[in-house]
C-alpha cells in the first residue's frame, strides 16, 4: 500500500479466526473488505464466496463493455491511451487460517482455484497464510500458487508439503526467519520486518509509489531495543492515509443486521411494496424485498419457527400496503390467532376486522367468502372481463358502492384456525385462494413450517417469504443455507436462496380516505317475529355469508335436523309451524306433531296443528293413520293423463309432519316395528301427495341410526339436512360433514345448491 495508491491495488483481507490480524486497516481507502470471524459464522464464509464470485463477473463484464478486451493489461493500455474507462485496479485477497477454512468448507477450494486460473487476466492475486499446510485439501490449487514462503516449520515433513525441501525446519528460533521459493530451483533465506515494534525515532514513513513489487534478498538487521511510540505499522497507515486517493470498491457489504424501519424504504404503489432488504453478496449491493400482489402472485405465505417474527412480518405486510394505498383502494380484514400481536392494526382505517374471537373468526371467513360471491355476480351481471377493468371503474367512480377495490384477508396462525373440529376453513381459504385473485381478493398466511399448508391452498400461494425455520430441513429454498439463518426475528431467505430481513413496522401510517367497513356480526339471537311476515315463503334463520334471510326451498319436501340438547332443535320446529301458519291457511295446510317429551305442548299454532302425538301408541296410531292417507292420494287407474301433468289428482292440504326427539319415538333397542316406517314409502313421492316431513334428533349415537327405514330413506333422497351442536366423534352426518360446538340455533344447512352454508336459526318465542 505504501508502493501503490488505491487506483492501482486494492485489498480484500479475509481472518478466519478472530480478527487481530488486520487490526487498524479497515478504513484505508485501499481496503475494498475486512472479513473476520468467520468461524463464529459458517454462513457468511458461504457469503464471502459469493462476493468473490461477484467480483470476478463484474471484472468480466467491465472487460467485455470495455469493448471484449482480453485482461487488465489490455484494459490499462487502453486507459493510458486516453480511453475514459474506470479504474481497474489489481485485487490482492489475503486469507489468514486458509487451511482451517478449507477444513470447514472444502468446496471453497473451487472458488480460490478459479481465482488462480483467472486472476493473472482479471488483476485477481491471493495471499493464503495458515500455520499448516495440508495438501490433500489444495486439489490442484498448489499449481497457481507461484511464491511460496516457509518460516519455521514444526518437522522436515511440513517444510518439504511448503518447499519441496526440510530446510525451513533447520532455521533459527527466531521470529522473522523464513525461505522464500519464487517457482525456481533458487531458494531466498531472509528475515521477515517487523511493523508491529515502535517506529525507530527520527524515521518518517514515506508512501512512496513505486508501482511495481520487488522480493529482493536482505541481510537481517541485528536485534536492537525499540523505543515506546508510534508502530511502524500505525505509522505507515498514517502516510497513506495522508497521501489519499479513491476508496477502493465495496466487495463486501456488512451483512444485514438489525430489520431496516419501513419507513426507510420506498413507499411502493398499485399492491408493489417493498417490505425488506436481500442481501446480494454476488452483486455486491442490498436489493428490496419487493411483495407483488398485483400480479398471479397475489396470495402470499409466511413461514418460520418459534419466535423468527411470523406475526411481525404479516404486520409489516399490512403496514406497508396501507401506507402506498388508500382505504378506498385496499381493504383488510385480520384474523389474529398468533398471541395478539396484529391487534395494534386495528388503529388503520384500511383494517375493518381484527378478529380473535371464536364466534367472529367464521364469520370473518364468511364475510370474505360473501363478498367473492357478490363480486362474481356483479362481474358477469355487468360484463367486467378482468380485475384490471374493475381497478379502473372504482377508481373513475363508476363503482363507488364498492367499499374497497382490493381485499386482503390475513391469517396470522394457520396451524390454530385449522385444528379445531370447525366447519373445514381449510376449505373455505383453499376457494378464496383458487378464485380470489380474478376478483380482487388476497390471502396472507403464517405457518410454522410449510407441511402445514394443504396442498390444494399451498399451490395457490405464489408469493412466500421464509424465515428461520425450527428444522432446516423442512426449507423449501435452500436446505444448507436455511441452517446458517440467524436466531433473529425477522431473518430468513428471498426466494432465490439469498438472506433477507424484514423491515420492521414502526408507528402506522394514517392515510384520508373513509374507513374500510367492518365484519358485519351474525348476531346470536335472531328474532323471527319481523321476518315472518316479511318473506315469501317458510322462514329458517339467517344466512351467515350474505346476512339474508333463509327459506326452505319449496322444491324439497323434507328436512332433517341434527342437534343435542339445548341446542335450538325445538326451536326450529316451534319456527317452522309458525312460519307455516303465517304463509298457509288452514285449508292449504295440516301440521301433524310427533313429541315423545311433549317439549311442543302450547307452543304451536292450534289452528293448523291436528294431532299432537306423544306416547308410542298414539305415534304408531298417526304413523298408520297418515300412511292411508297418503295412500288414497296416490294417483289410480281412473286419473287422467291431463290430471297427472298438472299433479292435481287429489284435494285437500299440504300435510307436514314434525318430529322433535326421533331418537326417542323408536327408542335403542326395541323389537317393536318403527311407529313411522308406514310413512317411509311415501317420501320419494313426497311432493305428488302433499307430504313434508321434518325430522329432528340428537346427535348422539346418530351414526347407528343412519340407516333405520325413515332417517336412512330421507339421506338417500338427498333432501336438506341442518347439522347442529354436537360431537364430531359421530362421524360424518351428511355427506363430510359433521356436528361440532356451535352455539344455540347454529348450523351448517347442508342442501343440494352448492357448499354447506352457516346459517343462524331465527328464535320464535314459545
Amino acid at each position: 500500500m505504501l508502493a501503490h495508491g488505491p487506483d492501482e491495488l486494492n485489498l480484500v483481507l479475509v481472518d478466519f479466526k478472530g480478527g487481530a490480524t488486520f487490526l487498524g486497516l479497515g478504513g484505508l481507502p485501499h481496503v475494498s473488505a475486512v472479513i473476520t470471524n468467520l468461524v463464529d459464522e459458517l454462513a457468511l464464509v458461504d457469503r464471502m464466496a459469493d462476493a468473490l464470485e461477484g467480483e470476478i463477473t463484474r471484472r468480466q463484464e467491465l472487460l467485455r463493455a470495455a469493448g471484449n478486451l482480453a485482461g487488465i493489461a489490455e484494459y490499462e493500455r487502453e486507459r493510458a491511451a486516453g480511453r475514459a474507462l474506470p479504474p481497474l485496479p489489481v485485487l490482492l485477497v489475503v486469507v489468514d487460517e486458509f487451511s482451517e477454512l478449507l477444513a470447514r468448507r472444502p468446496e471453497l477450494v473451487e472458488l480460490f482455484v478459479t481465482v488462480g486460473r483467472l486472476g493473472r487476466s482479471l488483476g485477481l492475486h491471493l495471499l493464503l497464510a495458515s500455520q499448516r499446510l495440508d495438501e490433500g485439501r489444495l486439489r490442484g490449487l498448489e499449481s497457481h500458487l507461484s511464491y511460496r514462503i516457509a518460516l519455521r516449520t514444526f518437522s522436515a515433513s511440513e517444510s518439504r508439503a511448503v518447499l519441496g525441501v526440510p530446510d525451513a525446519h533447520t532455521l533459527p528460533p527466531m521470529p522473522g526467519a523464513a525461505i522464500l521459493s519464487a517457482g525456481t530451483d533458487q531458494l531466498v533465506r531472509f528475515r521477515g520486518a517487523y511493523v508491529s515494534g515502535a517506529a525507530p525515532v527520527g524515521r518518517v514513513a514515506v508512501a512512496r509509489r513505486a508501482h511495481r513489487f520487488t522480493a529482493a534478498p536482505v541481510t537481517a538487521p541485528e536485534p536492537r531495543p525499540e523505543p515506546a511510540g508510534e508502530s511502524v505499522l500505525a505509522a505507515a497507515v498514517d502516510a497513506v492515509v495522508a497521501l489519499g486517493g479513491p476508496a477502493a470498491h465495496r466487495v463486501w457489504l456488512p451483512p444485514l443486521d438489525e430489520p431496516p424501519p419501513l419507513d426507510a424504504l420506498d413507499a411502493g404503489s398499485a399492491l408493489r411494496v417493498p417490505v425488506g432488504l436481500v442481501d446480494r453478496p454476488a452483486r455486491q449491493r442490498r436489493d428490496p424485498l419487493v411483495v407483488d400482489l398485483a400480479g398471479a402472485a397475489g396470495h402470499v405465505a409466511v413461514a418460520g419457527g418459534p419466535r423468527s417474527g411470523k406475526s411481525t412480518a404479516l404486520r409489516t405486510l399490512v403496514a406497508a400496503l396501507a401506507r402506498a394505498h388508500s382505504p378506498t383502494e385496499l381493504g383488510v380484514h385480520v384474523l389474529d390467532l398468533g398471541g395478539g400481536a396484529l391487534g395494534a392494526l386495528a388503529e388503520l382505517p384500511h383494517v375493518g376486522t381484527v378478529a380473535a374471537d371464536p364466534d367472529l373468526v367464521p364469520r370473518t371467513l364468511a364475510e370474505v367468502g360473501g363478498l367473492l360471491a357478490r363480486r362474481e355476480e356483479r362481474f358477469r351481471a355487468e360484463g367486467i372481463g378482468s380485475v384490471e377493468e374493475f381497478r379502473a371503474r372504482r377508481a373513475a367512480g363508476e363503482l363507488a358502492d364498492e367499499p374497497a377495490t382490493d381485499v386482503l384477508l390475513v391469517v396470522d396462525g394457520y396451524a390454530a384456525l385449522t385444528a379445531g373440529p370447525a366447519d373445514d376453513p381449510a376449505a373455505r381459504l383453499a376457494a378464496l385462494a383458487a378464485r380470489g385473485l380474478a376478483y380482487g381478493i388476497h390471502l396472507a398466511v403464517s405457518v410454522g413450517r410449510w407441511g402445514e399448508l394443504r396442498p390444494a391452498l399451498k399451490d395457490k400461494l405464489g408469493t412466500r417469504l421464509e424465515l428461520r425455520l425450527g428444522e432446516p430441513g423442512d426449507s423449501e429454498v435452500d436446505r444448507r443455507r436455511a441452517a446458517g439463518v440467524p436466531a433473529r426475528p425477522g431473518h430468513g431467505l428471498a426466494p432465490d436462496g439469498d438472506a433477507m430481513v424484514l423491515a420492521a413496522p414502526g408507528p402506522l401510517v394514517h392515510r384520508p380516505g373513509p374507513a374500510f367497513p367492518p365484519v358485519r356480526v351474525l348476531p346470536a339471537l335472531v328474532a323471527a317475529e319481523p321476518l315472518l311476515d316479511s318473506v315469501d315463503g317458510v322462514l329458517l334463520g339467517l344466512d351467515e355469508e350474505r346476512l339474508e334471510p333463509v327459506l326452505l326451498d319449496p322444491a324439497e319436501p323434507h328436512l332433517l335436523c341434527f342437534a343435542d340438547v339445548r341446542s335450538g332443535k325445538t326451536g326450529l320446529l316451534r319456527l317452522l309451524a309458525r312460519g307455516i301458519a303465517a304463509r298457509h291457511t288452514p285449508e292449504q295446510a295440516r301440521i301433524v306433531v310427533i313429541d315423545p317429551r311433549r317439549s311442543l305442548l302450547g307452543a304451536l299454532p292450534t289452528s293448523h296443528v291436528v294431532e299432537h302425538a306423544g306416547t308410542a301408541t298414539a305415534i304408531a296410531d298417526a304413523g298408520r293413520e297418515l300412511a292411508g292417507t297418503l295412500r288414497r292420494r296416490l294417483p289410480g287407474p281412473e286419473v287422467t293423463p291431463e290430471q297427472l301433468a298438472a299433479r292435481d289428482w287429489w284435494s285437500g292440504p299440504e300435510v307436514w309432519v314434525l318430529v322433535d326427539d326421533y331418537d326417542l319415538v323408536a327408542p335403542a333397542g326395541s323389537t317393536a316395528p318403527h311407529p313411522l316406517a308406514p310413512l317411509a314409502e311415501f317420501l320419494p313421492q313426497a311432493a305428488d301427495v302433499g307430504l313434508h316431513l321434518v325430522v329432528a334428533r340428537r346427535t348422539g349415537g346418530a351414526s347407528r341410526a343412519l340407516f333405520d327405514p325413515v332417517v336412512g330413506r330421507l339421506r338417500e333422497l338427498g333432501g336438506p339436512a341442518l347439522v347442529m351442536h354436537g360431537s364430531p366423534d359421530e362421524g360424518p352426518l351428511v355427506g363430510a360433514v359433521r356436528a361440532g360446538p356451535r352455539p344455540p340455533g347454529r348450523g351448517l344447512l347442508v342442501d343440494r345448491r352448492g357448499a354447506p352454508r352457516s346459517v343462524q336459526v331465527a328464535w320464535a318465542e314459545p
